[in-house]
């Protein structure tokens, strides 16, 4: 609110509040209520992921116009920012100006810091949609930012295209009320085994900021490839990410070209979350520096795909020196709470060497005033109650996990055989792999992370995440053929109550979607068990 008194806040919110409050719009209908009841609001009915209370208002539409314009709150730059976000989605396709200004009004769109539901928390919002305008309402900017995400799938399809079309831009009357079941909601994308640029990143990132993702966890260094630069040890990126799977010319991002990322991804309302993962899946660190190993020889770059025959040398000095150097550059790099440390299939590490090299790394992590978070077998390690471990396990019994909930980590789940977006749909899919099984969207979607590992208590679990590994992965038409139609339903698993999950349902309103993606260029996946619009 800028310089305004804090009596002076008070009393413009009440006038906002008060001068754009829309009165109820009719009786509330289940969220998940049925996409193919005959409406002409049926695109109410059809939102991913599924808000937690939908009000339909029969008979009223609103359209855009060449008049249309965009408030935002006034004194707000983070309100702002999503109005011009708002502004930027929609200019292309309906070629209309769409000014952005401080202010409030019944007409237009009006992205509001008062008024909202107290139930909506930090991330949830209110929408509303009557014959006069818009109205979000929200407490945060990230609020508002979800909201615009629902507003945008009440648009006909077309409005997500990057060239003039055809209207008319109408959406369905109603209100939306909505906040999320779970904090961690994240993707995570593997640039390690192939190099991804920095556009197809800011792609995807866009992309899962549409189905309201709120974390981007990026795997940065592995076996096949180092990718980013780290100025104290400079041949990590130079040479360790000189190569990637099948021997391609790898790349990694320097410095700013990383911290370029992080800020788009937080005009997304999205925090990264590096990984460095150790002490395992380390030979592009190994081959880069031979001090790094036991023997002192360093070993060739690798493009292949096997795992678990890595490992920094434990009881090496340098070891710890360069684990702190490079926590200490991605810390100074990241704004976010967490640094991930991997710690999964170090097998080439005996558990008491896996142990020790943690009691030691753990604190460096928060000697630079991170959190850290890491694949579930770093749990053996015991660490502190605040940090996350990450399940990546196939099975429901997990006894290590149950424990560190005991101990009070909260934890994320990454159920291979429901999340990870690498999995083949089926035997004849091109990309991908099934050691973990076949994942259709039905797999994907038909499982509560609040219930899924035995007796691990919902209240134990952060959120969900869904790992995109790129071993046969190598440009942004394959990421989005693997993640989509998959990555919304993991979404809906991390956004909606779960009262709203039901498959029959959940399919049509997935089918919705594809208009959306096909205007937009998404390479998806037509899933034989979803009804595609036509």
């Amino acid at each position: 609110m800028g310089r305004t008194s804090r009596a002076g806040r008070r009393g413009l919110g009440r006038a906002l509040a008060a001068t754009l409050f829309v009165g109820a719009l009719g009786a509330a209908v289940p969220a998940h209520a049925s996409p193919e009841t005959p409406s002409p609001q049926t695109s109410l009915q059809q939102i991913v992921p599924a808000p937690v209370k939908v009000t339909p208002k029969p008979g009223v539409t609103y359209a855009l116009s060449a008049d249309t314009r965009i408030y935002t709150h006034p004194g707000s730059r983070d309100a702002k920012r999503v109005g011009e976000y708002l502004a930027d989605v929609l200019r292309p396709s309906t070629g209309y100006r769409l000014p952005v200004t401080p202010g409030a009004s019944w007409r237009g769109i009006s992205l509001l810091l008062v008024g909202a539901d107290h139930r909506v928390g930090k991330e949830g919002y209110q929408l509303d949609v009557t014959r006069r305008g818009v109205v979000i309402r929200a407490k945060t900017a990230a609020g508002l930012f979800a909201g615009v995400q629902t507003f945008r799938q009440l648009l006909p399809a077309k409005v997500e295209a990057k060239t003039r079309q055809r209207g008319p831009w109408t959406a369905p009357g109603g209100s939306v009320l909505d906040y999320p079941r779970y904090g961690h909601r994240g993707a995570m994308l593997d640039v390690a085994r192939h190099f991804f640029s920095v556009d197809e990143v800011k792609r995807y990132i866009d992309q899962i900021a549409q189905y309201k993702v709120n974390r981007l966890h990026l795997h940065l260094a592995d076996d096949q490839g180092w990718r980013l630069e780290i100025k104290s040890w400079p041949r990590l990126a130079t040479y360790g990410g000189s190569t990637e799977v099948g021997g391609g010319p790898g790349g990694y991002y320097t410095q700013a070209q990383y911290k370029d990322l992080v800020a788009y991804a937080a005009s997304r309302h999205i925090t990264v979350i590096p990984e460095i993962d150790i002490p395992g899946h380390t030979n592009a660190a190994l081959a880069s520096y031979a001090e790094l190993n036991c023997d002192g020889v360093a070993p060739p770059l690798y493009t292949g795909i096997n795992v678990g025959f890595s490992s920094l040398c434990i009881d090496k000095d340098i070891t710890y020196k360069f684990v702190d150097d490079v926590l200490r550059e991605v810390a100074a790099l990241t704004p976010g709470e967490y640094v991930h440390i991997g710690g999964d299939e170090a097998l080439a590490t005996t558990d008491p060497d896996f142990i020790k090299f943690m009691d030691r790394v753990l604190p460096m992590v928060a000697k630079y005033g991170k959190t850290a978070s890491g694949w579930h077998e770093f749990v053996k390690a015991t660490p502190a109650a605040s940090a996350v471990p990450q399940f990546w396990g196939t099975k429901t019994v997990a006894p290590d996990m149950v424990a560190a909930a005991a101990r009070g980590n909260k934890i994320v789940l990454s159920p291979a055989s429901k999340a990870y977006l690498d999995m083949k749909y089926d035997a004849k899919t091109p990309l991908g792999l099934s050691w973990a099984g076949f994942t259709d969207v039905e797999d994907a979607y038909d499982w509560n992370p609040g219930a899924y590992v035995q007796d691990l208590p919902e209240s134990a679990v952060r959120g969900v995440e869904a790992p995109l590994w790129t071993e046969t992965l190598t440009n942004s038409a394959d990421l989005e053929f693997m993640a989509f139609p998959r990555l919304p339903a993991i979404a809906e698993l991390g956004w909606s109550p779960w009262n709203t999950h039901d498959w029959e349902k959940f399919k049509h309103r997935l089918a919705a979607q594809a208009p959306r993606w096909q205007a937009q260029g998404v390479n998806f996946y037509p899933s034989p068990q979803v009804p595609w619009k036509k």
